[in-house]
């Protein structure tokens, strides 16, 4: 668990670093477009989009990036439908209901 955290971490010093290399011009890609480009381009299997989005991050930053707006999406669409999270989270998996 602390080994993830510390995974996790270290990708936001990484990309903290690339930013102020990269300067007010050029900055670094921010972790939750690159997630949300990736989610997208995987939900048109686009793969060439999949690819630029990953690249854009660490690995690790990406993955937190994409548990964020899974769960963000999750909750939005759990007080749209007026249903608990879990219950959306199962319905979008195809999972029976608990």
């Amino acid at each position: 668990m602390f080994d993830r955290v510390r995974k996790v971490w270290a990708g936001f010093r990484e990309s903290a670093r690339a930013e102020r290399k990269a300067g007010p011009d050029r900055r670094a890609h921010n972790l939750f477009e690159a997630a949300a480009a990736y989610v997208s381009a995987c939900a048109e299997d686009d793969q060439e989009r999949i690819d630029e989005a990953a690249g854009r991050v660490s690995p690790e930053a990406l993955s937190f990036g994409v548990t964020e707006l899974a769960c963000r999406a999750v909750i939005a669409l759990a007080r749209e439908r007026d249903e608990s999270p879990r219950a959306v989270a199962r319905t979008l998996l195809g999972l029976p209901a608990a």
